[in-house]
């Protein structure tokens, strides 16, 4: 049943404002906004506890949104809605869901995108959505990074974060080396006199890439323990790609030679 809302001083309604850029609650509730991101995820197996949305929406799209049996689905107009998120917006639609469980380690999958504090929430998500269609399924992130299913993320990637399975490290140093001990090989994404450049790589089945920091690339003692340093060939005078393509790139290029 639809329940419209004659008020935004509604307590239920208090996780639309809070969660906004990088904020998550202990009980790993998100926010997504916007019908191709919602709609991604009512077709998911992802938790949802509420949709906020506005005649329009409904009218498009109540089927999906009686089909997943949802708690709560409340009716607002797009001028309330701004009211609740607190600034003017361009969509009909928002959902609270509840993200999936933080993967353990020994949970990886045999291909891996690793980052190390990057620091843009578009970047992330960016990132999630070619991790998601390239098939690499497992995400390593430090706590300092914001997380794939930050509202930001989640809609630069599209909804497709979900697909993934997320790791969060405290230690990126003893990470690189529990993944050794498990097989992995190690590809550190960098521009340096002896990087590999990627027309000439060679990669095994079981692999992790890491992209460093958007501004100050991966510091030395962590390409020290690294495999391999590998690289994009470049024109000469550019410097380097934006991190979520390059990472495009170098995830596309790992899993054609896997072997």
């Amino acid at each position: 049943m639809i329940i419209k809302i004659d008020t935004i001083d509604i307590e239920e309604l208090k996780i639309y404002k809070e969660l906004r850029e990088t904020a998550f609650r202990s009980d790993r509730s998100f926010i997504a906004d916007s019908p191709k991101v919602v709609n991604l995820l009512l077709e998911s197996e992802i938790e949802i506890k509420s949709i906020l949305a506005t005649q329009e929406y409904y009218d498009e799209f109540f089927s999906l949104v009686e089909s997943k049996n949802i708690p709560k689905v409340y009716l607002t107009t797009k001028e309330e809605m701004g009211k609740i998120v607190g600034h003017k917006i361009h969509h009909n639609c928002m959902m609270h869901g509840i993200r999936p469980d933080d993967i353990t380690l020994e949970n990886a999958g045999e291909n891996i995108i690793m980052l190390d504090n990057i620091t843009s929430s578009e970047n992330v998500g960016s990132i999630a959505r070619s991790a998601a269609a390239l098939g690499v399924d497992t995400y390593f992130l430090p706590k300092t990074s914001p997380h794939p299913f930050n509202r930001r993320a989640l809609r630069v990637s599209m909804g497709y974060a979900y697909m993934l399975k997320t790791y969060v490290y405290i230690d990126i140093f003893e990470t690189i080396r529990e993944l050794k001990s498990k097989g992995y090989r190690i590809y550190a994404a960098e521009v340096t006199a002896d990087a590999t450049f990627l027309s000439n790589l060679q990669t095994t089945q079981k692999w992790v890439l890491i992209m460093g920091h958007e501004g100050r690339g991966i510091a030395k003692d962590i390409l020290d323990i690294c495999d391999e340093v590998i690289t994009i060939e470049m024109q000469e005078g550019i410097k380097s790609f934006n991190v979520g393509v390059a990472a495009s790139i170098l995830m596309y290029e790992l899993k054609k030679n896997s072997f």
